[in-house]
Order: C-alpha cells, then structure tokens, then sequence
C-alpha cells in the first residue's frame, strides 16, 4: 500500500513498496536491485531498519525516461537515422 508524506512546500509524497514498484514497472525483485547497483534505477529509501520504499516520483520519472528513450528511437528509425 502507498504511504503518502508531507515534504518540502508541503507537497505530499509517496512511497511505494516492493511489490507496487515491480507492479508499475513490470519488473522483477532481482531485476531491480540489479538496476540499483548498476545506477540504472532509482534507489529505494530507508523507512526503518529494515523496510525500504520508493518516493512515487521517482519511479515516474524512471518511466517517463524509459518511454521518452522508445520514442526516440521509433523517431530516428523513420527518418532514416537523421
């Protein structure tokens, strides 16, 4: 379940868990964490010793880059590589 939390300028922040990060992102809990390592993917934040979460904007922007880097390549693809 999401975690909404006041942050700076009082807008509310969410955090994703696990399960809600591999829901939204159709990935899998290795594939993640392999991302993480290798700075690919957002890194989760600590909300106790040992539980972890995602802040909702950054998995957004994650997907927004993933699906901006797809349309680039379809664009470049139809004009020939120009």
């Amino acid at each position: 379940m999401a975690k909404k939390v006041t942050g700076a300028l009082d807008v509310p922040l969410v955090i994703l868990r696990r399960p809600e990060v591999e829901a939204r992102t159709g990935l899998g809990c290795s594939t993640i964490y392999d991302g993480i390592k290798a700075g690919t993917f957002p890194a989760p934040i600590q909300l106790g010793p040992k539980s972890v979460g995602w802040v909702e904007s950054e998995i957004n922007a994650w997907l927004a880059a993933r699906i901006a880097a797809r349309d680039a390549t379809r664009s470049t693809s139809r004009n020939g590589g120009q």
